[in-house]
Parts: structure tokens; sequence; C-alpha cells
């Protein structure tokens, strides 16, 4: 039996659908079900029980002679723009302690969802060196949230059997329509093309980079679950993982794969970054993958192209 939390949101949801795909029911899902706007993503999907999230922790106490195979954290609080401390300490980083704990006390593995905003403005590069990990500088709460947990499992002495943390940089894929303002950029630029023909970037406000030219790792959700799979069945190395492409594209470079994907001719144009993020704005971020390479990873990522085409044109105007 596999567990699964955040499973009425995106990326879980859709490791939800593709372990569906493969034959795998025998799964429990835990969120916070209250929420019609996610209902979509997992009301098809085959599971055992599913769990409110308020509940999971009580409940996975007692589960002490249930044959759990796995458990996949991948719940959390993950709006860049909220700055209630409370919130994540809540709900990232005390449940997540709560989940480790069980696991280590119960002999179960864990995989969980670190992010790349705990690199912050990258001041100590963008490898998933463990020795670093405390000197990062998160620029928000959430970011924070996510290094205060990485840095606490660093230092535990007891641990699941098999633990892997996985830094997650921008991902984008089918099942993020409920997220708003914090789905990716290239859910906001086919909405945008399809009601104006046109499509806004943020401008740059750092003399290193021009409008548009603002560079992040943009990995398609597909791959994230092909990353989880590898190490839910290889079992590699423990430890904390990158899980991006390792190379850095431009938001033109996103916005004119979009358009292409929509066969519509480009039509770019440029707005104020919003004061609330201005100051913690990353520039640039990419993974280094060679630590997971390391371990036995080797399947191609999609590129931007790719990727975006097969969102666009698979689910997004089908939806």
């Amino acid at each position: 039996m596999v567990i699964i939390t955040g499973a009425a949101g995106f990326i879980a949801s859709y490791l939800l659908q593709t372990l569906n795909e493969q034959g795998i029911e025998d799964i429990i899902i835990v969120d916070d079900f209250s929420k019609e706007a996610k209902a979509n993503n997992y009301s098809s999907a085959k599971y055992k029980s599913a769990v409110e999230r308020k509940d999971f922790i009580a409940w996975f106490h007692d589960c002490k002679n249930a044959q759990i195979d796995m458990v996949i954290h991948l719940g959390a609080r993950t709006d860049t723009t909220e700055f209630d401390s409370q919130i994540f300490d809540e709900l990232n980083l005390q449940y997540s302690k709560d989940i480790w704990q069980v696991c280590s006390e119960q002999d179960i593995p864990l995989i969980y969802a670190s992010s790349a905003a705990t690199y912050g403005l990258g001041e100590q590069g963008y490898a998933d060196d463990e020795t670093k990990i405390p000197l990062l500088q998160p620029l928000n709460p959430y970011g924070q949230s996510k290094q205060d947990f990485d840095v606490w499992v660093l230092q535990q002495h007891k641990k699941p059997p098999f633990w892997y943390g996985l830094k997650f940089f921008n991902v984008y894929g089918p099942n993020e329509y409920h997220k708003g303002r914090m789905a990716s950029v290239v859910f906001h630029a086919f909405e945008q093309i399809k009601a104006t023909g046109a499509m806004k970037l943020f401008k740059s406000h750092h003399p290193d980079y021009i409008d548009g030219g603002q560079l992040r790792d943009f990995i398609y959700v597909k791959d994230i679950v092909r990353i989880i799979e590898f190490l839910m069945h290889k079992k590699p190395a423990c430890g904390i993982y990158n899980a991006g492409t390792g190379l850095a594209r431009t938001f033109n470079d996103l916005a004119k794969a979009t358009f292409d994907a929509m066969n519509i001719p480009p039509n770019i144009s440029f707005i104020d970054t919003p004061i609330d993020i201005r100051d913690k704005y990353q520039y640039f971020t990419e993974a280094t993958m060679e630590k997971l390479k390391a371990v036995g990873y080797d399947i191609p990522f999609y590129s931007l192209e790719d990727g975006v085409e097969d969102y666009v044109v698979n689910f997004l105007e089908k939806r």
C-alpha cells in the first residue's frame, strides 16, 4: 500500500493518475477534500480510501499493522505570496516532522517534497550538496519552511529505512488548474493567449537580465513523476536530491513555446513585477542534476518545447 499526501493537488494527483494507469490502486490519499476546485483532480481516480489531512497523523499512528510500502508526502501550503510564517510552521514544517517520525518508528520508506525556493538568490549555487543546505537563505516563508525541514531531517539520527527529499524546481503540467496565481507561467500564458492573442511577462528589474530574460529551470510534471517512480522502485542512496532538468530557460523561451504549441504568432509585452514579490524574485535557477544521475537516473528530460507542446495540445486545449 502507498500513501500519497496532497493527493488532490497538482503533482500528487498526477502521480495518483499515473499509478492507476499502471494498475496500482492500493493507495491511501490524504488532503483537505473540502476544496471543490480540486475535486476534478481525483474524482475519477481509484484508491483504497481517503483520509482528511487534519485526521491523518492520528490515523497514521494507529496503522501499525498495515502493510505500508511507502509514504509520498507532497502535501504542503505552497503560496509564495503568503507571509504568515505560522501557517507554514503548522502545515509544512510540523506536519512533515510528524510524518517523518511515524515513518521512522514503523520503518516505512518516505519521499517528501522540498523546493528550489530553499536556494533563495542562489548565493550558494544550486547543487544538492547536503553540507551546504544549512547555509541556504530562502526569500519567503514558504521557502523557509522547506529549508527548516531539510535542515531538521539532516540532524535526525532515527530515520526511515529509505528516505528522499526532492527539491522541485519550476514544475508545470496537468492538474494545476486550481492553483490560481500560483499556477505555472505555461498555464497563465495559455489562458492569456487564448483570451487576447497576446502574452504579458514581467519586466526585469535587474540590470543583468533583459525583459523576459529571467531564467528558470522549468520541469514537466511527467518528469517529476518519473523521478518519484525511480526512487520508489530502485531505492538508491538516501538523501536530498534536486528535481529539475539541469537546463535553465528564459520566460521568453517559454512564452514562444506556448505560442508555437497553439499555432499563434508570438505577441509578447511586459509589465512591472508586482511590488509584493519584486524584492523576493529569483532571476535565475538551474538545478545541478549530477547527484541524481550518479545513483542511476538516466531518463532524458522533456525539452521545454516538447513539454509545453504536450501540455497545451493534449491537456489544456482539451480541457
